[in-house]
């Protein structure tokens, strides 16, 4: 008489080879990043704190200062100058600000220590992190095009070329944000990152034009990758340029700049 046996608490069924399914171990490497991005994302948008970063204040500053006449943003509608550096406003406050202050405090809290240590490779929790971003600027992005359309916003130009400062720029900031993150305690992340959204606010072109500022401040303020990129949309959306070079250069210098050192100077503990 011949028996088999299952694992231990139940029962299994030998395939072939003799061995019993489902065999245990890691999930395979794409799944295991879609599901960590799943959740990246669903806790970036159950936190008040980075809804108020990534969504209502883009919103709020977006029909405030389109709807009162506060700022002079030369001729034409107020939204069309203004929707272009909300635009890229929403893309440094996810890619910058919030993915700064939680893998801050997740570094903080051991959670990158676990997770570095389970199957999922410390490149494959990046790219889900970086996942969760772009999933989270499209979302921030198709809210905001519909309220600068509804407050008659019409914009024009080249599709691919507003693409590609969408990329660069989430580039650029995603690597400062993850550098910030990976060698500043967790509180030091918090206060600096929020300090750095509101200087960039301000002086990075969003909705004061940098032509408002002195002539020696334009220069440095220019080279800022929130100004190139405000510019840069701008120049696309407002003024039909075909593709804004100079604009794409800095955001390009700044995303490998960025990445680079936070590729050699994160600490996961």
């Amino acid at each position: 008489m011949t028996t088999t046996t299952g694992t231990p608490g139940g029962t299994g069924t030998p395939g072939a080879s003799g061995a019993y399914a489902p065999r245990p171990g890691a999930a395979p490497l794409g799944r295991m990043i879609a599901a960590q991005a799943v959740l990246e994302t669903k806790m970036l948008l159950r936190n008040g704190e980075q809804l108020l970063l990534t969504v209502i204040i883009p919103t709020l500053l977006l029909v405030l200062f389109s709807s009162v006449d506060i700022i002079d943003t030369g001729a034409g509608e107020a939204v069309d100058f203004l929707a272009p550096g909300i635009l890229a406003l929403a893309v440094m406050s996810t890619a910058f600000t919030g993915q700064a202050i939680a893998t801050g405090f997740e570094r903080r809290y051991g959670v990158l220590k676990r997770l570095a240590a389970s199957p999922l490779p410390r490149w494959a929790l990046m790219t889900a992190k970086t996942a969760s971003v772009l999933v989270t600027e499209v979302l921030q992005i198709v809210l905001l095009t519909v309220i600068a359309f509804a407050l008659g916003w019409s914009p024009h130009g080249n599709p691919a070329a507003v693409l590609l400062l969408l990329v660069l720029g989430t580039a650029a900031f995603s690597g400062l944000g993850l550098l910030m993150a990976g060698t500043l305690k967790a509180e030091a992340t918090l206060a600096a990152a929020n300090l750095v959204f509101l200087l960039l606010l301000v002086g990075g072109g969003v909705i004061v034009p940098l032509e408002k500022f002195p002539e020696a401040a334009q220069d440095v303020l220019g080279l800022l990758p929130i100004s190139a990129l405000s510019d840069g949309l701008r120049d696309v959306l407002q003024h039909g340029a075909s593709m804004p070079w100079g604009d794409l250069g800095i955001l390009a210098v700044w995303a490998v700049v960025g990445l680079a050192a936070a590729g050699k100077f994160f600490r996961w503990e």
